[in-house]
């Protein structure tokens, strides 16, 4: 810090106040001082005035030595006083003058806290120099100097300990003298940090000093009588102190001069390898070691990719060879293939798969055809051509018939991704012709025979499922035949694009991405588009070899359920029905990839910054921390956990809403629906197409729900879902009639299926409506007893116990009536133990994983309705600590994560957020996460309104973690999603780099290619544009026009791949003959 300058008045030494000095830097040790200080301290006063009286008698000329003096005084030594000797050449007064100064200013310096504090920072000058004004400027020997306070390493304002060094463009803050502190990025702290341990820390057994007593530590009083100790037993503590003092140098150096001290990664290495050695067949410890063996190798390090595939086959190369049992394991044995397509040759990943499909399996195969669609360049009809191969080494066993719908499934998805959306449903209208439409005459004949019929039926192009005025196969062979083809359905369009851009890549890819949403179904052969377009018109020819015989319920309800994935109608938990632990949700959640969707996922408001405080009058005040709906757009959990009409919150958040619906053809929905009905005992198909209506107009889904019920007026779950619509209108009376004309005006037994939901549902919509008088007679009702009173209480408890205990056709039947023993204990107690300890005494109920989430999700449901919902006195550790072991035993459940949001809502901390979230890691890697959790943890990045900008980095680490995961990188999924956030965040050239990746991993995803031409235009030149065009013809991927029939100046000006004489590239040319004659 510098004096500032007087421009009014230039100063001069004459102007500036005495000051004292400083403190002498050749002052004997302080401590020496301060003893004699309280005795010279005495003598002061009584010699100051002797002091004043001497300096009278001072000569002229000593007053004009004075300043020289007290300079010289300054650069000598102060000499210690010593009783009984005199100084030469110093005289008494002179030296107790200095001792009076010097004891004056170490006095002083013990009030002051530093050096600095003690000086003036500033010097005031108040009166100038009139001799400046005489003789008009300053005299050159009285121009003040200004220096810099402690060379300017003091901070203004802080004690004089704090000191500041530069270091490039910014300043460091550091205590006293010391030199600068090392930064993360120096030299000297990266060795720090590379450096093996030198020392072990052992923790001692116990983790607490003192014993814990119900979470508490109880410290020792010290208000107690301390009882005085025995000096012998002083003695012979102070000995055995003294033993164990002198030994412990011999024990630490033992230990430093013994073997090398290992790292705690190199003891679970050590730790697995003992657990080997002991079982060599053990799977989960082979793949614990090939984890930890993978955790010190970043994945964004330089060749990580193939330095993990080597290592990862050398040790399952040892696990194959270390037991017979290890050859047959279809884990290690898939693991060992991923990791070989890194290193070895196509021949020898071609034989080593040959060699893995002869273990059989499912899985096996499924992961071949997933191999096949990554790495074969042939089109769809290669792909047609290996899923025939599945289909056929399946076999014809009908236990195999959902392993096969997983087949078609999965070359159904493809068709999609590769541009063929007319290919895919006409797979699932054919299919579901031949399983639900066969004649009467056709009746247990042989597949081919009926093939060949259905043949027939194709190419009369007559209206098939899911287009107006459709009939069937069936009715058409009754009628004898006629042909009278109808029109196809109209296009809808699904999205706004932008058509004025000039740039022909722009148009090419708005006309391009408008055709894949609206185009979906076959056209006809006598249809204009067709002659345009001949992909737009299918053949039996091109799916025949696609299509199964599918005689069992579950296989058809199946069928079913994946033709309305297919079509953008999500069903949580349906994908892990057909197959336990699979990874099938890389390719099957297609829903994740509409534009709806996507805007869902992304927050609106990516690019502005909320602040977090406003300063009013000077005072700061924080903001109201501003969430969306803790319940997402991605909504995944167990089969039948939460019913299609079901729902949670004040929002009524269920299975399929009017959002869910965005980008559905919903007239071709309903028809489907409608046509592939099974009578009117059908009725799981019947409440999810009430659920489709509901989403659309509650009104009309009543008017379906009672010409439902016109047919089936016996049917229980039919008058549950009535009831449910009018409470999903909030007509609670309505549903109140329905509740008691079915369940009190006829009797029903317990263990009858529905018996226990409708009584659930019932006692549920009373609770939640507030009157829980209500609610507890309805649990009366349902075990007939009457009555008042603690007795009366008890019977109904002692009776529900009863209940639950009988046997029942489904497991949901049961949970009915737990869930009433529970409401009745939170009713009458208010203990929220209590109710939990009734689901959790349930053993008996935990026979399927499905089973065991849907009792978690019920219970936590209840809790939630009880402290959020009717807002019932509850603390909060109740719902937060089951949520929070619910989150990690289902970590994909989207309903459990959405309560665990809300009830996060109103704490500061958001590290429980932010644990789930992280790469959590197990065995030393990092833990798999499946599409959906990875999706959601983008869309909880943008929850809290404002707080975007600041996790993007956080959801970018995740995402590239999910890219590097061996479940997620073949996904075009992820990838889309990949894309579509950095495209968001305005990171355009880092997205250029991901797309090559992407479409390297999944060479068939049309919408991938597509961003090129669309978001990423700006950084893609024509040439990288005219190479993706190639690319995509090359690998058979569908476009519906080509383009260079965009390009300004038509064939006459040419484009850049073509020469004036009208040729062409060899690709292209040929691309385009194959796209002249196929199909036919």
């Amino acid at each position: 810090m510098s004096t500032p300058s007087f421009s009014s008045f230039p100063p001069s030494f004459a102007s500036f106040p005495d000051l004292d000095p400083g403190p002498s830097k050749n002052t004997l040790d302080r401590t020496r001082n301060e003893s004699s200080i309280d005795t010279r301290e005495k003598d002061r006063k009584a010699k100051k005035d002797q002091n004043r009286r001497g300096s009278k008698k001072l000569t002229d000329e000593s007053r004009k030595d004075r300043k020289h003096k007290t300079a010289k005084h300054d650069l000598e030594p102060v000499l210690p006083r010593q009783h009984g000797y005199t100084w030469k050449g110093v005289s008494i007064p002179d030296d107790e003058k200095i001792k009076a100064e010097e004891d004056r200013r170490l006095a002083q310096s013990e009030i002051q806290e530093s050096q600095w504090d003690s000086r003036p920072t500033f010097f005031s000058d108040r009166k100038g120099d009139q001799l400046n004004v005489t003789y008009g400027g300053i005299h050159a020997g009285n121009i003040p100097k200004y220096h810099i306070v402690n060379r300017g390493r003091s901070i203004l304002g802080l004690d004089g300990d704090w000191a500041i060094y530069r270091r490039g463009k910014g300043i460091e803050i550091n205590i006293g003298r010391r030199h600068k502190q090392p930064a993360l990025t120096d030299s000297s702290v990266t060795s720090l940090l590379a450096a093996p341990p030198s020392r072990r820390i052992i923790g001692s057994g116990d983790s607490y000093k003192f014993e814990e007593v119900d979470g508490f530590l109880r410290l020792p009083s010290d208000r107690g009588h301390k009882v005085a100790e025995d000096y012998r037993s002083v003695t012979r503590q102070q000995e055995l102190d003294s033993d164990s003092h002198s030994s412990a140098p011999d024990d630490s150096s033992g230990d430093e001069s013994g073997a090398p001290i290992l790292t705690s990664h190199q003891l679970s290495l050590k730790t697995l390898e003992q657990q080997l050695a002991a079982d060599p067949c053990s799977v989960e410890t082979w793949l614990s070691l090939v984890r930890h063996s993978l955790s010190n190798i970043p994945v964004t390090s330089k060749n990580a990719t193939k330095a993990r595939a080597e290592i990862t086959l050398a040790i399952l190369t040892r696990a194959r060879a270390a037991h017979p049992h290890n050859r047959s394991s279809r884990i290690l044995f898939l693991k060992y293939l991923r990791a070989g397509e890194e290193v070895w040759h196509e021949s020898k990943t071609k034989a080593e798969w040959e060699e893995a499909l002869k273990l059989g399996g499912i899985e096996i195969w499924m992961e071949w055809l997933e191999w096949r669609i990554r790495t074969v360049a042939g089109g769809v009809d290669t792909l047609v051509t290996d899923a025939t191969r599945v289909l056929r080494a399946l076999g014809s066993s009908g236990s195999l018939e959902i392993d096969k719908l997983r087949v078609v499934w999965r070359v159904a998805v493809a068709f999609q991704q590769a541009g063929y959306h007319e290919r895919t449903t006409a797979l699932f209208q054919a299919q579901a012709e031949l399983t639900f439409e066969v004649p009467q005459s056709l009746y247990g004949l042989p597949l081919e025979s009926q093939l060949e019929s259905l043949e027939e039926f194709w190419e009369s192009e007559v209206p098939r499922v899911g287009e107006p005025g459709a009939k069937g196969w069936g009715d058409w062979i009754s009628c004898s035949r006629p042909n009278n083809p109808g029109s196809p359905l109209k296009a809808v369009p699904q999205m706004d694009v932008d058509n004025q851009s000039k740039d022909p890549y722009v148009q090419w890819y708005h006309d391009e991405s408008r055709a894949d949403c609206t185009s979906r179904v076959p056209a006809r052969s006598v249809d204009a588009k067709s002659e345009s377009d001949p992909y737009a018109t299918v053949l039996l020819s091109d799916i025949k070899a696609l299509l199964l015989p599918l005689p069992t319920e579950s296989a058809k309800n199946a069928f079913r359920l994946i033709w309305l994935s297919v079509l953008g109608l999500h069903v949580p938990g349906f994908a892990e029905t057909l197959s336990q632990g699979s990874w099938d949700d890389r390719w099957s959640f297609t829903y994740l990839c509409s534009f709806s969707r996507l805007n869902l996922i992304f927050p609106a408001t990516a690019g502005q910054r909320q602040l977090i405080a406003d300063s009013h009058a000077g005072t700061l005040i924080g903001r109201e921390r501003e969430f969306s709906s803790a319940f997402g757009p991605i909504k995944e959990w167990s089969r039948d956990a939460l019913g299609p009409l079901e729902w949670v919150g004040q929002e009524k958040w269920r299975m399929w809403t009017a959002i869910d619906l965005q980008g559905i053809d919903q007239d071709f929905v309903r028809a489907v629906f409608k046509q592939l009905r099974c009578g009117s005992e059908d009725y799981e198909w019947d409440i999810y197409a009430l659920a489709f209506e509901a989403a659309l107009n509650i009104k009309s889904a009543l008017k379906l729900s009672r010409t439902f019920l016109s047919t089936a007026r016996d049917s229980l779950p039919h008058w549950a879902a009535h009831a449910r619509l009018e409470r999903l209108r909030e007509h609670v009376g309505d549903a109140r009639k329905v509740y008691q004309t079915v369940l009190v005006a006829s009797q029903h037994p317990p263990s009858q299926p529905f018996v226990g939901q409708l009584w659930w549902d019932w006692a549920e919509m009373e609770w939640l409506s507030g009157n829980q008088n209500a609610a507890l007679r309805v649990i009366q009702r349902s075990v007939n007893i009457e009555g008042t009173g603690g007795m009366m209480i008890l019977r109904v408890k002692r009776a529900l116990d009863d209940t639950t205990c009988c046997a029942y056709e489904q497991w949901k039947d049961r949970q009915g009536w737990i869930k009433l023993r529970a409401l009745i204990e939170l009713l009458t107690s208010s203990s929220q133990d209590g109710a939990l300890a009734t689901f959790d005494s349930q053993t008996s109920v935990n026979d399927s994983s499905s089973a065991r989430e849907s009792m978690m999700v019920a219970s936590l449901m209840l809790l939630y309705n009880h402290s959020v919902m009717l807002r019932s006195p509850t603390p909060p550790a109740v719902l937060r600590d089951r949520l929070q072991i619910a989150v990690d035993t289902y970590p994909d459940n989207s309903l459990v994560l959405g309560m665990f949001l809300e009830a996060e809502k109103g704490h500061g901390i958001w590290g429980r957020v932010r644990a789930q979230l992280g790469q959590n890691t197990t065995d030393g890697g990092p833990r798999e996460k499946s599409i959906s959790r990875r999706v959601t943890e983008v869309w909880v990045a943008g929850w809290e309104k404002g707080r975007w900008q600041s996790e993007i980095e956080r959801t970018r680490s995740g995402l590239i973690a999910a890219a590097e995961s061996e479940r997620t990188t073949g996904s075009a999924i992820l990838w889309g999603v990949i894309l579509e956030f950095e495209v968001r965040v305005g990171e355009l050239q880092r997205a250029k780099k991901l797309l090559y990746r992407a479409v390297n991993e999944c060479p068939l995803a049309k919408d991938l290619y597509m961003i090129a031409f669309g978001p990423l235009r700006s950084v893609f030149s024509s040439r990288e544009l005219d190479g993706f065009v190639d690319i995509m013809a090359e690998r058979g991927i569908r476009m519906r026009k080509g383009v260079d029939e965009y390009m300004t100046g038509g064939d006459e000006g040419g484009s850049d791949s073509e020469d004036l004489d009208g040729s062409e590239d060899e690709i292209e040319h040929e691309a385009r003959q194959r796209r002249l004659l196929m199909p036919y």
